[in-house]
C-alpha cells in the first residue's frame, strides 16, 4: 500500500469555510438605529426636565437647551420644603396603594373563578372583561361623573379608587387567568385528597404559584394610579378637597400654573413627581417582564 504525500504551499492552502452565523446582517444596524431613536424620544424629555431642575429660571430663558452652569439645588430645596408637595405625595400614595390592593384582591378572585370553574357563560364573561380593554376612560367621563355625584362620592378619594380598580380589572384578569389555568389540575385533585377545600387550595397552593402574575398586575396598577391624571381631574379637582391634598399629577398642573414664571422650580417639582414611579418601575422591570412572559406561556 503506497501513501501519497501532498505538499501544499501557503498560497494554495484551503480556507476554512466562514460560519454562517458570522455573516454581517444589514438588518441589525437598522434595528439598533430605530431602537436608539425611540429611546432618545422617550428618555430625552425626562432628562431635559430633570436637568432643568438644576438650572435657574434666568439661565433657562437665556439658553433653554443648555447644560446647567452653574448647577443649583435651590429649586429642589424650595419644592421639598413646600407643605403642598408632601400633601400631594400623601394623596398619590394613598390612591396608588388603595387602588393596587383593590385591583389585586378583586382581580385574583375573579380570575380564579374564570380559570378554575366550569360554568355556563364563562367564556362570554371573559370576553366581556377583554372588551374592557377597548373602553377608554374618556368615553365614560360624563356618566361616571353623574354616577359619582348620585352616590355622594364625587370629590372624594373613594371616587377615584373605585373607578380606578374597575378600569384596571380587564388588564389584571387578562394577565392572571392564563397563570391560573396553567396550574395542573392534578395539584388541585391531590389537595382535595389530602382534605383541602377549594378555599384552602386557593390560599395555600394557588396564590404562591401565581405570585409572579400578582406582582406584575400590582406594579402596573400602582404605576397607572400614580401617574393617573384624567380620573382625579374629573373627580377631585371639582370637589371640596384643598389643593394641598390633590394627587401629584394635579399638583404639578396647579403648581406650574401658580408659579409659571419660576420655570426651574416647576421642572424640579415635575422631576420629583416622576422619580418615585420611575424608580419603582425600573426596579420591578424584570418582574413585570417575567410575569407577562408567564401569562403568555400559560
Amino acid at each position: 500500500m503506497s501513501a501519497t504525500t501532498t505538499i501544499v504551499t501557503g498560497d494554495a492552502a484551503p480556507r476554512a469555510a466562514e460560519p454562517a452565523g458570522r455573516r454581517f446582517d444589514w438588518g441589525q444596524p437598522f434595528v439598533y438605529l430605530v431602537a436608539l431613536v425611540v429611546a432618545a424620544v422617550a428618555i430625552g424629555p425626562v432628562v431635559y426636565v430633570f436637568l432643568g431642575g438644576f438650572r435657574t429660571t434666568a439661565d433657562l430663558n437665556a439658553d433653554p437647551a443648555g447644560w446647567p452652569d452653574p448647577w443649583t439645588v435651590q429649586n429642589w430645596i424650595a419644592v421639598l420644603s413646600a407643605p403642598r408637595f408632601w400633601g400631594n405625595v400623601f394623596a398619590s400614595t394613598l390612591l396608588a396603594v388603595a387602588t393596587t390592593v383593590g385591583v389585586v384582591i378583586a382581580g385574583i378572585m375573579a380570575a380564579f373563578v374564570l380559570a378554575r370553574y366550569d360554568f355556563r357563560g364563562r367564556q362570554g364573561l371573559y370576553t366581556l372583561f377583554a372588551a374592557g380593554l377597548m373602553f377608554p376612560l374618556t368615553v365614560a367621563a360624563l356618566p361616571l361623573t353623574l354616577l359619582l355625584r348620585t352616590l355622594g362620592l364625587h370629590g372624594t378619594y373613594l371616587g377615584v379608587i373605585i373607578p380606578g380598580i374597575a378600569f384596571a380589572l380587564p388588564t389584571t384578569i387578562i394577565i392572571l387567568v392564563p397563570f391560573l389555568r396553567a396550574i395542573p389540575d392534578e395539584l388541585e385533585e391531590a389537595a382535595m385528597i389530602d382534605g383541602a377545600t377549594r378555599i384552602g387550595f386557593f390560599w395555600r397552593i394557588l396564590l404562591p404559584l401565581a405570585k409572579p402574575g400578582l406582582i406584575t398586575v400590582g406594579i402596573l396598577a400602582f404605576v397607572a394610579s400614580w401617574n393617573g391624571y384624567l380620573l382625579p381631574l374629573l373627580v377631585i379637582s371639582t370637589g371640596s378637597l384643598p389643593q394641598e391634598l390633590w394627587p401629584l399629577p394635579l399638583g404639578v398642573t396647579q403648581f406650574s400654573s401658580q408659579y409659571s414664571q419660576d420655570t426651574g422650580a416647576v421642572l424640579a417639582y415635575t422631576s420629583l413627581a416622576m422619580i418615585p414611579a420611575l424608580v419603582f418601575f425600573l426596579l420591578a422591570e424584570k418582574r413585570i417582564v417575567g410575569g407577562l412572559t408567564g401569562a403568555v406561556k400559560g
